[in-house]
């Protein structure tokens, strides 16, 4: 016992002299954290920049255009005199997307045949871009009830009842039933806080553990108790990382007024396992190279495109085998899926135990970890017996 307090008032000491350490253990993750909150505050998009080429110019294209231009998500920017300026405009960034109303649209519409209206988005920007598709099409769809609306009121059904009935015979409800709101803060920051927090707890790790070798404690570290010495070198991160997850919990769904409808404590426990799992892979990586450069390119590789993964902008269901192994291979990828079944879905323990289940079985870098450390402390005896 007295050994293992020595090595967690060692490891304390060693966090208030590590500049790094202390970066990322109490100002760096909440100095992210506000930054990507700052960004999407937001919440909900709106006058996203959208061009025009009218080349019918006729009364009808006038009024569709303001029908575009009145959605909240979009703004009518520009009005361009031809399609090539209008490309030429989405192509160098200054609007999102271009619409052409063609010509002879209105005269088409009276004698009852349909003209087609083109729209151009920038897919590259693939949130903006399905944005102001639904707006497109929001927009394109009133329009389209009024002009029948008005049709059928002067020729077959007088009655507006009867002639709304006839334009749009049957009406749609959609109701979401989470972030009803479309609020794409609380979609988008929920997500990429815990993939940028997989990162800070698989890197701090390696820093943690390299710190030890510049120390000069490598060959004394180990020495009689490997697990203990490894525990008690992990401990004080798994806490303070645990903190810093209950604080952006917090400050989410209590401060931000964000729904949360589960239960805190299995987000809890998903947090406690995601930590671990994380210092795991930080502290195998470190253990196999015993070399922070190595170390630090691998652990990079395997968590930078986390986000991109984790299911939350792309079903993992559609994603291709591989994709789907590496997926499961990151554990915050199981972690948003536990932490969205419980704010969103309130799902039970019984529930959650498939996501549980993966974080557990993702303590396997951690169990490798210990056995390298173990054959690292053998292969120091043996040297030390054979000088």
């Amino acid at each position: 016992m007295e050994g293992f307090k020595s090595k967690w008032h060692a490891e304390w000491q060693l966090i208030r002299g590590d500049f790094w350490l202390k970066a990322l253990l109490f100002w760096l993750p909440p100095l992210l954290f506000l930054t990507f909150w700052y960004i999407f505050s937001a919440s909900v998009a709106s006058d996203v920049k959208v061009g025009v080429v009218d080349l019918d110019k006729s009364a009808m294209s006038r009024q569709l255009v303001r029908y575009y231009d009145a959605n909240s998500v979009i703004a009518i920017s520009d009005e361009y005199d031809d399609v090539a300026s209008g490309t030429l405009a989405l192509r160098g960034g200054e609007i999102y997307a271009l619409i052409v109303v063609p010509v002879g649209l209105e005269k088409k519409t009276i004698k009852g045949f349909p003209p087609q209206v083109t729209a151009f988005t920038n897919g590259q920007v693939l949130l903006v871009a399905k944005l102001v598709n639904s707006a497109l099409m929001q927009a394109h769809g009133t329009f389209s009830a009024g002009v029948d609306l008005f049709k059928n009121m002067a020729n077959s059904s007088p009655e507006i009842k009867q002639a709304f009935a006839k334009a749009v015979p049957i009406r749609g409800q959609i109701t979401p039933l989470f972030n009803s709101n479309s609020n794409y803060g609380h979609f988008l920051v929920t997500a990429a806080i815990p993939a940028i927090w997989q990162i800070v707890i698989v890197v701090t790790a390696v820093l943690a553990l390299n710190a030890s070798i510049k120390a000069g404690q490598l060959h004394t570290w180990l020495n009689g108790t490997p697990i203990l010495t490894l525990t008690a070198k992990l401990l004080p991160y798994t806490l303070l990382h645990l903190a810093m997850g209950v604080a952006f919990l917090i400050f989410m769904y209590d401060l931000l007024g964000w729904p949360m409808h589960g239960s805190w404590l299995i987000l809890l426990l998903g947090q406690l396992l995601m930590i671990i799992a994380c210092q795991g892979v930080g502290a195998m990586l470190f253990l196999i190279f015993k070399n922070a450069s190595h170390a630090m390119s691998l652990a990079s590789g395997y968590t930078a495109p986390a986000f991109a993964f984790m299911g939350v902008t792309f079903p993992s269901s559609d994603m291709p085998l591989m994709a789907q192994i590496w997926r499961n291979m990151l554990p915050v990828s199981h972690y948003v899926e536990l932490q969205i079944m419980q704010a969103n879905y309130a799902a039970t323990l019984m529930q959650s135990l498939p996501q549980l289940g993966w974080l557990g079985a993702l303590f396997t870098p951690l169990c490798a970890a210990f056995v390298l450390v173990i054959l690292t402390d053998k292969a120091n005896q043996h040297q030390s017996v054979e000088c």
